[in-house]
């Protein structure tokens, strides 16, 4: 079985938490798959694109450059599934093979957890509040700083996480 060493997409090196490359036989022919664990911010980033150029070195040292197609896989953890068509397979004899009948098939998932994931690299989301605050308090907000109501929020959050634990 092959394994991934490291993954460039468009050029630029991505983190993987895990990965699994592989020949996908079907009736219509073979497919290269490369499915992968990275973090919620490198799938947002490269979730709707729909073609890219990838780089994959393999522990082996091996180097397998490609334009793939994306797909994301819904539910359980962030994943990129990276695949394109082969005319030949003759050069993949290293990789496993997997086919419509197969009984098993790659879990990337595996011991992996999305709080793992996370301390990586932390996804940030734009939330709005609807607050009702006495007047005084609400004046006082309006004249800060985006960037100061920010830190500040993560401040008081993660202090009340704490005391609830």
């Amino acid at each position: 079985m092959a394994v991934v060493k490291s993954v460039k997409i468009d050029g630029e090196n991505i983190h993987i938490f895990n990965s699994a490359i592989y020949i996908f036989e079907s009736h219509s022919g073979y497919t290269l798959e490369l499915d992968l664990v990275v973090s919620e911010v490198t799938e947002r980033k490269y979730k709707k694109e729909q073609n890219l150029i990838i780089e994959i070195e393999l522990e082996n040292g091996r180097l397998i450059d490609s334009i793939m197609h994306v797909k994301t896989l819904s539910g359980g953890l962030p994943q990129l599934n990276l695949f394109c068509d082969l005319e030949e397979i003759d050069e993949f004899d290293d990789l496993d093979r997997v086919s419509e009948s197969s009984s098993w098939f790659p879990n990337v998932e595996e011991g992996i957890t999305l709080a793992e994931i996370r301390k990586v690299e932390m996804p940030n989301e734009n939330i709005s509040l609807k607050l009702n605050l006495p007047i005084d308090q609400v004046e006082w907000l309006k004249k800060q700083k985006k960037a100061s109501l920010n830190e500040m929020l993560q401040e008081f959050i993660s202090e009340y996480l704490k005391k609830q634990e």
